[in-house]
């Protein structure tokens, strides 16, 4: 028998101020950029914490040290997004996963108290990409959404995104069917593709970022995973 699908909803909730954690520099434009870019427009505050300063990425093309060049295009992403603030933090990259729990999540529990946050948002607990990182990063976010009693609503793809992807591509992204997704919300993306190639040491031309947009076309998919009535939700 058929999962029944979950009741969406076609909008964001209404905060007054948000805080997204995600695990490296670019994760708030590539992942989360429409989303940010969309809670910005309704005149949210929009601050990031970013957990690493992704010293560990491979792919940049330009001479120096990677943590500043890193450092400073989420400086110009975060401009270009309207966010509030942008935090990194130093924890290191490729790391996260084997970090004390307790720390990361003290680490989000003094960025939301910061933001006066009403809610925060992540990646899916999947890592939607595969990766570690942004698993850890999302299980930091839900112990400190549970000691400050704050909902948490994920971000992910449609399964067929996922699996179309990964089929093109050779990638690993996980996704959910309808039966999992609680908000569909339609966004722009003239700010998160702007603030995407502000991240020019990893936002290459052949880069499978570019695909997945195409692919999501106008329309971002959102699971709740700690709910605004603080029940938690499933995987």
């Amino acid at each position: 028998m058929e999962t029944p699908a979950r009741p969406l909803t076609g909008t964001l909730p209404p905060w007054e101020a948000v805080l997204a954690v995600v695990a490296h520099p670019d994760d708030e434009s590539f992942g989360l950029g429409a989303v940010l870019d969309a809670f910005a427009r309704t005149g949210c505050s929009v601050s990031l914490l970013c957990l690493t300063r992704g010293e560990a990425s491979t792919v940049h093309g330009t001479d120096g040290d990677l943590r500043t060049l890193r450092t400073a295009e989420l400086s110009d992403a975060a401009a270009t997004l309207g966010l509030a603030s942008a935090t990194l933090g130093e924890h290191p990259d490729g790391e996260l996963a084997v970090e004390p729990r307790a720390e990361l999540a003290a680490e989000v529990v003094r960025a939301a108290v910061e933001a006066v946050a009403d809610g925060l948002v992540v990646f899916d607990p999947s890592g939607v990409t595969g990766h570690p990182d942004h698993a850890a990063a999302t299980r930091a976010a839900v112990e400190a959404a549970d000691e400050l009693g704050l909902p948490v609503l994920a971000w992910t793809l449609p399964l067929t995104v996922a699996q179309q992807l990964n089929e093109e591509c050779g990638t690993r992204f996980v996704g959910h069917p309808p039966s999992e997704v609680d908000v569909v919300v339609a966004v722009t993306r003239d700010r998160q593709v702007e603030a995407s190639r502000a991240h020019v040491s990893q936002a290459i031309p052949t880069s499978v970022l570019w695909r997945r947009l195409d692919l999501l076309g106008d329309t971002e998919h959102l699971r709740w995973l700690r709910p605004p009535d603080g029940r938690r939700s499933g995987p």
